[in-house]
């Protein structure tokens, strides 16, 4: 499949804070698209991160990085959605799932307005929350509405494991799957280096290390933000990256494995919930869920997952 940015392909972001003004540069930076929007409440920070971000285009490939507004939802290929509010000491996380869904519900009007085709893409936290409440207020197909979902949280999987085995990053095949939060796990019946089980992998590995431990693997996995904000105040650059890479294939339509989130019903038992599992991402969004076969307590905790996210759902609707 050729891996080429399409003519008068758009993507538009919506939040140009750390995350959005991030995944705006690293878009720009990959060239997957000819026009690039940053959209802001704060008009004049939308301005000035597009100013910035064209000073540098004698170095990228050529692309129309600009600020604008909804009405530039019109004829876009991707809508990203990074807007919200971080939470704030001693707030807990329903409390800040209830202010940033009432702030993701006060802008589906203003978006569905202008909305003509576009896959919608949510990085707002809580983000499989968000997600459920895009597609359920807008009205639109489950496929067309995606959330970044576990995408970074498997990236950060996969890079664990290959420091561990010592290979490239590449080579580690698996899955963190569930919600975007605590109820994720590592479905490691999948969990692979190039077709070799990790479990067969540490038994020919000459280093003696006792082989992975999967509880501490998982408890890094989980806490890796958290490290990141006590180290520097926020994480940014990953998920800009993990962006980036959902938006690459849809705008290149190459029908990419991955771990994005989307209302599910029927898949894997699951009825009107938002969780990541594996699956086809193209230019038309999901195109495919992938119905992996779990083992039964991976199963147990994809149900349970999926249930702690409709508990959210119920104390914010």
């Amino acid at each position: 499949m050729e891996n080429v940015k399409r003519r008068n392909s758009k993507i538009v972001v919506i939040g140009a804070g750390f995350v959005g003004a991030s995944a705006a540069f690293a878009i720009a930076n990959k060239g997957i698209t000819s026009e690039l929007v940053l959209v802001d409440v704060r008009p004049e920070k939308a301005i000035g991160e597009a100013m910035d971000i064209n000073h540098g285009l004698l170095f990228l490939s050529q692309m129309k990085v600009r600020a604008g507004e909804y009405s530039d939802i019109k004829g876009a290929d991707v809508v990203v959605i990074t807007a919200g509010t971080a939470r704030k000491p001693g707030e807990t996380r329903l409390d800040l799932a209830k202010r940033n869904a009432s702030i993701i519900k006060g802008m589906i009007p203003g978006i569905m307005e202008h909305y003509d085709g576009a896959i919608i893409l949510m990085v707002s936290n809580p983000v499989d929350v968000n997600t459920y409440l895009f597609q359920k207020f807008s009205g639109l197909p489950a496929s067309k509405v995606i959330g970044s979902g576990t995408v970074l949280d498997t990236a950060r999987y996969k890079y664990i494991l290959s420091s561990h085995c010592d290979v490239d990053v590449k080579n580690i095949h698996g899955y963190i799957i569930g919600e975007h939060g605590d109820s994720q796990f590592a479905a490691w019946s999948k969990a692979n280096l190039s077709g070799i089980k990790l479990d067969e992998n540490c038994v020919a590995c000459d280093k003696n290390c006792g082989g992975i431990n999967k509880e501490e693997v998982m408890n890094e996995v989980r806490d890796c933000g958290a490290q990141i904000i006590k180290y520097k105040g926020a994480t940014y650059y990953g998920i800009a990256m993990a962006v980036t890479k959902i938006c690459e294939a849809i705008v290149m339509n190459q029908n990419a494995i991955l771990t994005v989130g989307s209302v599910l019903n029927g898949p894997y038992g699951i009825e009107d919930s938002c969780v990541s599992v594996p699956c086809v991402v193209g230019s038309d969004g999901i195109k495919k869920i992938l119905d992996v076969s779990l083992e039964k307590d991976e199963l147990t905790a994809l149900l349970n997952s999926a249930q702690m996210v409709k508990n959210t759902l119920a104390e914010v609707l």
